[in-house]
């Protein structure tokens, strides 16, 4: 029985006009803009008919050059990650101290929480009140589309950790104890939520209040949180961590389109009261509806049920009723968020059809968001000391390492939207990559050039492993909704 949500009837004209494709001069004013602001020197964006849109160089790059720094519009770090790593909310920065997050990881793992076992929003929220203590510190890593399959958490052999007393744990997260040459490492001091949750930490007052205005004032469950449900909110969040956690990013996706909904409209009424003396407005705000929701507008969409990969324990012949499962796990999900941040005026983005769709943006266009571990570059550091400095140092270092085992390197790892990425097309022999280089501290894409381009090339990574055989790879191409034409697969094609 296919699942039917009542606003998508309701509001079907203004769920077409929403999805309806955006226009030539509209996307590429559009783009034009965000190179313009984010200074993304050397890059055009240009459209044609078989690829849409794409990224070519207007200036030359050489092997190695970085090609571009893409902030990303929505990510979110995945919930199993969260007791690994002690990041920004907004910017995915490690905040804090070197002291504080091995601390901090090693009491949650000692408690039963480690990223390895299941993670819930109500665990999470009585931990981190405990290690959310003040501090007073003021290898690279490739990175590549992913997808989401439901669950978010892993399992793996993890060699066996050596525990430590629970009172060297808590002087570590009190600041007690200072691990030698740890302030080689300065991490920025933790802010807390604006909205005063623990969920929610920040690496500035800057990205706090951006995080706020955009995303996380709906969705805060905190004593300030603008959400008329706190209760329903954590509802969501645990479903989403139980099931999948792109349901985190649509809900972000949400959330700041009826934020900039508000403050176009709210801009646009003082603006008419001013000139007036009154205001004439139209009461149901769609034009600003239409004008917040541009920047989701932009991306490739389909829905989440029909593009997502059909897992290889699922046969062919049960797709229809796996498809099936997939869009109830969404309409329950999208249930759950109605109830936490409803808005009446921004109802059509409450439609099953618009929350398939975004998932599905997110499925097709998404990068794994990866930032390394200052704790490995702690460790790595000590490691490379002269003798005598080094076995100094490892006389107090050594018994946290052991702690840690193989998980001490963890970067913080979620997944991202990225509006000038998401453009570059796929190649199986690309001549760019994202990467993320020593200085890159934070959640940006990093592209960084593969070979020389010239100027007036496209811009090409790839979307898969690109090394595989020919028909593996147009295998999982498929599932972007495409067949690979680029020059190595017209020469291998049989």
């Amino acid at each position: 029985m296919d699942v039917i949500c009542p606003l998508d009837v309701e509001f079907s004209d203004k769920i077409s006009l929403l999805l309806k494709p955006p226009s030539s001069e509209d996307v590429q004013n559009y783009f034009d803009k965000i190179i313009e602001e984010r200074q993304c020197i050397g890059l055009k964006i240009k459209q044609d008919g078989e690829f849409g849109k794409g990224i070519y160089a207007d200036s030359e790059f050489k092997e190695g050059d970085l090609v571009l720094k893409d902030q990303m519009l929505v990510g979110a770090q995945h919930s199993s990650n969260k007791v690994d790593c002690l990041v920004c909310s907004y910017c995915f920065r490690f905040i804090g101290s070197i002291e504080l997050q091995i601390g901090r990881k090693l009491y949650l793992q000692q408690l039963g929480s480690s990223v390895r076992k299941e993670c819930d929003t109500e665990t999470y929220s009585h931990i981190s009140k405990k290690c959310r203590l003040d501090d007073s510190s003021d290898e690279e890593d490739d990175s590549h589309r992913t997808s989401h399959n439901e669950g978010s958490c892993s399992n793996s052999q993890q060699k066996e950790t050596v525990p430590l007393p629970e009172e060297v744990l808590e002087s570590l997260l009190k600041g007690d104890v200072k691990l030698p040459y740890a302030d080689q490492f300065n991490l920025p001091s933790s802010v807390p939520c604006p909205g005063g949750c623990d969920e929610a930490q920040y690496c500035s007052k800057f990205c706090a209040d951006a995080d706020w205005e955009l995303f996380h004032s709906s969705l805060c469950t905190g004593k300030n949180s603008v959400s008329s449900s706190r209760e329903s909110i954590l509802k969501f969040i645990e479903h989403a961590n139980e099931t999948n956690d792109i349901f985190i990013l649509a809900a972000k996706a949400i959330s700041s389109t009826i934020s900039r909904y508000k403050k176009l409209k709210e801009a646009q009424t003082e603006q008419q009261v001013r000139f007036t003396g009154q205001n004439g407005i139209d009461s149901s705000g769609f034009s600003f509806l239409l004008e917040a929701w541009k920047p989701m507008s932009m991306g490739y969409k389909r829905r989440w049920w029909d593009c997502v990969a059909l897992p290889d324990d699922v046969d062919s012949c049960d797709e229809a009723s796996f498809r099936m499962e997939i869009k109830e796990l969404a309409f329950q999900s999208l249930d759950l968020l109605k109830k936490a941040i409803f808005v009446k005026e921004c109802a059509p983005l409450f439609s099953l059809e618009i929350y398939g769709q975004i998932i599905g943006m997110f499925e097709l266009n998404n990068l794994d968001l990866v930032v390394a571990s200052p704790v490995e570059d702690y460790f790595l550091y000590v490691d490379d000391l002269p003798d005598k400095e080094k076995e100094e140092a490892e006389r107090i270092t050594r018994p946290f390492l052991d702690a840690l085992g193989d998980d001490y390197s963890a970067s913080c790892e979620g997944s991202a939207f990225f509006p000038l990425q998401s453009c570059m097309n796929h190649s199986c022999c690309p001549n760019a990559k994202a990467f993320k280089r020593e200085e890159d501290k934070d959640g940006q894409a990093t592209i960084i050039a593969l070979r020389p381009i010239s100027k007036g090339e496209e811009v090409t990574i790839s979307y898969i492993d690109e090394d595989l055989p020919f028909e593996e790879r147009q295998a999982l191409l498929a599932d972007y909704g495409f067949r690979c034409k680029c020059k190595k697969c017209r020469g291998e094609n049989p």
